[in-house]
């Protein structure tokens, strides 16, 4: 055993090891006293050395187990020895500390370093703190007893002195404190993602419900389900008087997509809302190997491309009703063509295309948009010498056809042959204040906070960076 201990206790160098010693001569030193009861006879003496460093005096001692270099005796050769948190540096003889450098003074009695905390044995007037490191069980009375305040910060008050009375350092726990994490806790932020596994349209769908709206669409409509295409980012909605619906009508698009693109649902998406975890929903994706994907409870980012996309939708969709100054029950209507336009003029960044040409494959036409909520005419001839139109307000699009509403009926049509007036803004229309609040109308979205930034926030400012 190689090993030896720097001990500034020790008056003498010794070893119970004799084969480390060289030069060993018989030696009758005495007794020497261990800790406890115990202690030994030094028996002889002689050299230990490393090919570099010598020690002589070495004093063997059978009964010592370990190996005790002597602070005094190394001193005595003219060699200083300095201590700090890490090791213990042996110096050249003729290094001399400052004595700006000395905080404290403890002069040799003997063969032991002494020190007087009765006397004024520090070198200068400032009051130093030597304090010992916390406990545990420490730690967690003081964590407690400055009001729950966290490690870093207690550790920074005592290590700068900027406190008194606390008789202890190095604050540390082992776990967290459970109190804190009640009063304290907060979400994790979402990790920005940098690349997107998905690369083709249908092979991810992002679902969201939103609703009960306060007032009922014009078709008796109180929810919405919003289905985005991860890849493309195309987008389709549908109108719900209930909730129960929703698995219909999931069912019936996915259907309709694979059959009309010719390609294959692989996962989707949504929260855990009952609508979209159930048995039906179950069944039905089993039977056609889709993936479903729930997003954790209270995490709306993690669900955040149908987050997003609602909010575009609804802000879109209130902007356009808004400016038809058509009542509020044809919220339905104003979201369905906001979705039909923004499939159409939205791009996707990555892709540097529109939506549509993701899905589509091809440029979108926009030659045929018309203004949301703007008057029309319907041609529809009632006789040789009667009005070859009808009078009515255009609602949104079912291609090749347009959907308008005419109020001498109270119904909305498709017709083929509409002419919009497209520089005319449309009338107020009349009736009750309450038919024309939109704010509170777009309350009843539930639509995200403006400061609650979503998945989709995330990736689009990276993009943007």
């Amino acid at each position: 055993m190689s090993k030896w201990i720097l001990d500034s206790g020790a008056s003498r160098h010794m070893t119970g090891n004799l084969s480390l010693l060289s030069s060993v001569k018989p030696f009758k030193g005495g007794k020497v006293a261990f800790a406890g009861d115990k202690g030994g006879s030094i028996t002889g003496q002689g050299i230990l050395t490393n090919g570099c460093v010598s020690f002589d005096r070495v004093n063997y001692v059978t009964e010592l187990e370990n190996n005790l270099l002597s602070i005094s005796q190394i001193s005595d050769k003219g060699y200083s020895a300095v201590f700090n948190n890490q090791e213990c540096m042996i110096l050249k003889p003729g290094f001399v500390v400052p004595n700006e450098w000395i905080l404290m003074r403890a002069p040799r009695d003997r063969d032991l370093y002494v020190l007087d905390m009765g006397s004024a044995s520090t070198t200068n007037n400032s009051e130093q703190c030597f304090v010992s490191k916390a406990t545990e069980k420490e730690s967690i009375l003081w964590h407690r007893k400055m009001g729950h305040l966290h490690l870093r910060k207690m550790n920074h008050l005592v290590a700068q002195n900027l406190v008194e009375g606390v008789n202890a350092k190095g604050f540390h726990l082992s776990d967290d404190c459970i109190p804190c994490k009640k009063g304290k806790q907060i979400r994790k932020s979402h990790p920005t993602k940098l690349l997107n596994s998905i690369n083709m349209p249908l092979e991810r769908l992002h679902m969201d419900l939103f609703g009960p709206v306060n007032v009922k669409s014009i078709a008796n409509d109180s929810y919405c389900l919003v289905v985005t295409d991860d890849y493309s980012r195309f987008s389709w909605v549908m109108f719900l008087t209930s909730k129960d619906e929703t698995f219909e009508c999931i069912r019936i698009l996915i259907l309709k997509v694979e059959s009309l693109y010719h390609l294959k649902v692989r996962r989707i998406r949504s929260d855990n809302g009952t609508e979209f975890k159930n048995n039906n929903m179950y069944d039905f994706c089993t039977e056609r190997g889709i993936l479903q994907e729930f997003s954790a409870p209270y995490t709306p980012q993690q669900n955040g491309v149908a987050e997003r996309k609602n909010r575009t939708l609804i802000e879109t969709a209130r902007t356009m009703l808004a400016d038809s100054q058509l009542p509020v029950k044809f919220w339905n209507e104003a979201v369905a063509t906001a979705c039909y336009t923004m499939n159409r003029v939205l791009t996707v960044k990555k892709h540097g295309k529109t939506c549509y040409e993701l899905l589509h494959r091809r440029k979108p036409n926009l030659q045929f948009l018309e203004p949301f909520g703007s008057p029309c005419t319907l041609l529809d001839p009632e006789g040789k010498f009667g009005s070859k139109v009808i009078e009515g307000y255009f609602i949104g699009y079912a291609s090749p056809k347009r959907r308008v509403f005419i109020p001498s009926a109270g119904r909305v049509v498709e017709w083929l042959h509409v002419d919009c007036q497209k520089h005319t803004l449309p009338k107020k229309g009349t009736g009750e204040a309450w038919m024309f609040d939109y704010d509170s109308l777009f309350k009843s979205f539930n639509m995200p906070s403006d400061d609650e930034e979503t998945e989709e926030d995330i990736y689009a400012r990276f993009l943007h960076q």
